[in-house]
Parts: structure tokens; sequence; C-alpha cells
């Protein structure tokens, strides 16, 4: 079973879009009884919250159910407990590597690593454009998705 936590800030827009968005490709692969997907936060600023608004309407017109998930916080466990823990910025990573003490065993990435185009994927919570985070998450998630099958 491989075990994949994605990360970002407040776990409710960009982390969540992932986690679901890699479940179902996952289910859609009929790959449920090898991977295994959540998401967090660095942050404890939305701890509890339901996914935000516009991310939930952009995934329930595309199919994918997030009803449920509440964001939670990234512990210092979850190195352990995760196969692969994936930032969607580069200040995801700074603070995953600052709880973890570093990244001892190389679990931790990038989603757009997974991509022909490395980078961050951009915060909506931000930017507003939630649609710009739907095709990063979505061609991370395909690259790992990948990846993963072949090896």
């Amino acid at each position: 079973m491989v075990k994949i936590l994605f990360v970002c800030h407040g776990n409710i827009c960009r982390s969540p879009m992932a986690e679901f968005v890699m479940r179902q490709m996952v289910e859609e692969a009929g790959l449920s009884q090898r991977i295994t997907v959540a998401s967090a936060a660095t942050s404890a600023e939305e701890l509890g919250n339901p996914v935000y608004p516009p991310v939930r309407r952009l995934l329930r017109e595309r199919g994918i159910d997030c009803s449920g998930k509440t964001a939670r916080r990234l512990t210092a466990a979850d190195y352990a407990d995760w196969d692969l823990l994936i930032g969607m910025d580069a200040a995801n990573l700074r603070n995953m590597r600052r709880l973890f003490n570093g990244d001892e065993n190389g679990k931790l990435r990038l989603l757009l690593d997974y991509t022909d185009r490395p980078g961050e994927v951009a915060d909506p919570w931000y930017t507003g454009d939630f649609e710009a985070t739907w095709r990063d998450v979505t061609a991370g998630c395909r690259g790992l998705l990948e990846q993963l099958t072949q090896a």
C-alpha cells in the first residue's frame, strides 16, 4: 500500500482538491487497494473547517464529492505514517522540513514535480483562479499516478 498525504497551508483549497482528484483517479484505475490518499495543513488557521466553498463547487461540477472533509493539521507522526508527503509550494516544503527535522527518507515532494512544468501550485485563496489550480492539481495527480503505476 502506497500512502500519499497532500499538504498545503490551510487544507481547505489545494491539498483537499489534490486529495479528492487523486482519490478519483485511483478509484477509476482500480487501484484503491494499492494507494491511499489524504490531506493536511501546515497551519492551524483553518482546523475543523470544511473545504472552501469555491473548491467544493468546482469539484462537485466535475462529479467529485468532498463532503465531510475538514481541515486537519500535519503532525510530526505523519512523516512515519505516510510514504509521500506532497506540498503545493516551497513554503509548504519548508514548513514540513521544519516539523520533521528534515527529510531523512526523501519523502517530501512538490506536486508539480510530477509534471513537465515543475513549480508551485498557486493558492486560489489569493489568486481567485480556481481553474488554474484545478489544471495544475489534475496534471500533478495524473503524473504522480503514472509514476506510481510504472514502478
